[in-house]
């Protein structure tokens, strides 16, 4: 590859949004944080410290938080849900910078000036959409819990996903965790969390965001995408899911029935199989739809809808959420969570910049300016949120403000599940996955960050099997990665400061980097590069694995053959070392993102400054960075630039 890949000339990056009613475990730090903070880094060195902003956050709100609240408060817990909540970012945030994952800004939707901020935001973009006609109110079924005289919303009742074909586990009380969204009288088998009751339904009046007219857009978009080439499988395969045109799978005893219902049906196509006694019927608009079902219950025809665009709830009647302007009479409303958790982003930003530059007037060109990308890591249960429910959201706005539907609009980064041993883990599931804080005692944060990072989870879940915590016995796959570091890096730079310590008085030799090494540079460093650009860090990881243990492979042959060639060994050995030196450089560039303690105190004994990271001089061999006279920093025996952690010591 003799181009390089386009970088925008700013970035925001994001990192999902753990909710407030928990700490964090190996699934957000391995599955998603530190996926995110590589490619933080990987473009603060690309495109310049300055033109990235790295921001997460507590998700506060909603009635996940609520519900735990409630549980931990009949146990004794005697604060406010903001204490509650506040406690747990505040263990988050530890957590996070115990993994070196270096968010400029890790805000809380509820808390602080992201919080104030957030409140702003959400009124705003609300009359915005209001104003220009995006929203509809509707009224609607929802559940209510007769014995304490509550509307229940979200995890506030769980029960089975009524969408045909759906393989999520839970369902909740309109959308199931696989971002299918349905009616609450839809929902089979619900039950309300806290009582183990069933409840009743109630009319009430919500704002809904009018997502079926973007379908057209979205439909282009995912021709982009598609042709661009860098998005996911598992993302083009969902959205496209909900890129269907409106259906209805039935399956009866009595086609009869069915025929005469059908006859009564808004325009459609159907495709009936006589032998099955079943049909699929496909109509081009959600109302036809809408209609077509109202028809089949009164026929006591039985059915399930497939997956297609639905208008996005905005609002609900959760007391602990950001208040919604009052618009025609609707009071006392609150944002849904997950809408208001898609644009907070936008407020994390504002936050940073006003904490950074005392303004953040212009947070605007970080995400709508054709010179930015925001690039957003998620997991593939949220992929319909921020790839095709955000995405009609911010095509919205793009419209309000006059520009192409299409622009600015953020790349999704999703990854499959991280199972704890071979069943997928989840704090609220009965397999509970390790705590993130559990696994720094037993291994190190650069272990853990090439073995999470190694995992390729763009395509596959993956099985997280620590024998340190699982009590396995022989090898722990953990730590293959790891020994990238601790072994054969290690090995490589050792050998090279001893070497110069011992025969060149700790000067590098006068030699060019040969022709050979450097053209094996340049071309890992353009294969890194595009690696990046499509986001595929397993193969990153493979490829250094693979360039270091060459690198000490010639390293070997090389000396020993210098030790024994008289004086032409010794312009053999002032070779080997400066090739060898100049793969050192290299691979403490690429490998910075990755594991940025290490490479950083490989840096401190080379005794160069930060130019090393920027790829303006990727290219550029070591004396680049060296003035005359230059020393480097004595290693002493046995030093090792990245650790083992102490338990692994024998």
């Amino acid at each position: 590859m003799n181009s390089s890949p386009h970088f925008p000339k700013r970035a925001v990056v994001t990192g999902g949004m753990p909710y407030g009613d928990k700490h964090l475990h190996s699934g957000h730090i391995g599955g998603l944080f530190i996926h995110a903070d590589i490619y933080a880094r990987f473009l603060r060195d690309r495109i310049g410290k300055g033109n990235v902003i790295f921001i997460s956050g507590t998700d506060c709100y909603g009635a996940g938080p609520e519900v735990k609240y409630q549980a931990i408060k009949e146990a004794g817990f005697s604060g406010t849900i903001a204490d509650f909540v506040e406690g747990n970012h505040k263990a988050q945030k530890k957590v996070l910078n115990d993994y070196n994952i270096s968010l400029n800004l890790y805000g809380a939707s509820a808390l602080y000036e992201g919080g104030r901020i957030q409140n702003e935001l959400s009124a705003q973009l609300f009359e915005a959409w209001y104003k220009s006609g995006y929203l509809r109110l509707e009224e609607v079924e929802q559940f209510y819990d007769e014995e304490n005289q509550v509307i229940l919303n979200g995890r506030q009742v769980e029960g089975r996903c009524p969408i045909a074909k759906c393989k999520s586990n839970t369902a909740y009380a309109d959308e199931c965790e696989l971002g299918h969204q349905y009616s609450p009288g839809e929902l089979i088998a619900p039950k309300i969390v806290t009582t183990g009751q069933t409840p009743s339904l109630k009319a009430v009046k919500n704002w809904y965001f009018d997502l079926e007219r973007f379908g057209d857009d979205l439909k282009e978009r995912q021709t982009l995408l598609e042709k661009e080439g860098i998005s996911r499988k598992i993302l083009l395969t969902n959205v496209a899911d909900f890129l269907k045109d409106p259906a209805i799978l039935i399956k009866t005893e009595d086609l009869e029935d069915l025929h005469t219902a059908m006859s009564k049906m808004p325009a459609h196509e159907a495709d009936v199989n006589e032998e099955n006694k079943s049909a699929t019927i496909t109509f081009k608009v959600l109302k036809d739809r809408e209609a077509a079902c109202t028809i089949l219950r009164e026929h006591g025809i039985r059915f399930r809808t497939g997956t297609t665009l639905v208008p996005f709830r905005l609002t609900g009647n959760v007391k602990w959420g950001i208040p919604v302007p009052e618009k025609e009479d609707i009071t006392d409303q609150t944002f849904w969570v997950w809408p208001e958790s898609l644009w907070i982003p936008m407020a994390f930003v504002q936050a940073y910049l006003k904490e950074s530059t005392g303004t953040g007037e212009d947070w605007e060109k970080w995400w709508f300016d054709q010179d930015t990308r925001v690039y957003q890591f998620i997991g593939e249960d949220n992929i319909y949120f921020y790839a095709v429910a955000a995405m009609g959201l911010f095509m919205a706005l793009n419209e309000i403000a006059g520009r192409p539907v299409q622009e600015a609009l953020p790349i999704i980064i999703p990854n499959r599940h991280l199972y704890f041993g071979n069943r997928k883990a989840s704090s609220s599931g009965d397999v509970k996955p390790p705590g993130a804080e559990e696994l720094l005692n037993h291994y190190t944060v650069e272990q853990l960050r090439m073995h999470f990072a190694h995992m390729a989870l763009h395509g596959n879940s993956i099985s997280f099997k620590p024998q340190a915590i699982m009590g396995g016995e022989g090898f722990d796959a953990t730590l293959a990665e790891g020994n990238i570091l601790t072994n054969v890096y290690n090995r490589l730079i050792r050998s090279c400061f001893y070497t110069m310590q011992k025969y060149y008085d700790g000067k590098l030799p006068a030699v060019e980097v040969s022709a050979e090494t450097k053209q094996a540079a340049d071309k890992i460093i353009s294969e890194y590069e595009w690696a990046m650009y499509r986001f595929e860090l397993a193969k990153i990881i493979d490829m250094l694995d693979v360039y270091l243990r060459d690198a000490n492979k010639t390293w070997s042959a090389q000396i020993k053959k210098a030790d024994t060639d008289g004086e032409s060994g010794e312009s053999l050995r002032a070779q080997t070392l400066v090739d060898a030196f100049h793969i050192v450089r290299v691979a403490a560039v690429l490998l910075h993102p990755f594991a940025p303690e290490g490479t950083e105190r490989v840096r401190e004994f080379l005794s160069v400054d930060e130019r090393l990271w920027e790829w303006t001089y990727i290219n550029e061999p070591l004396p680049f960075f060296l003035s005359s006279g230059h020393n480097f920093k004595f290693l002493e025996p046995k030093v090792d630039f990245f650790t083992k952690h102490p338990s692994q010591l024998k």
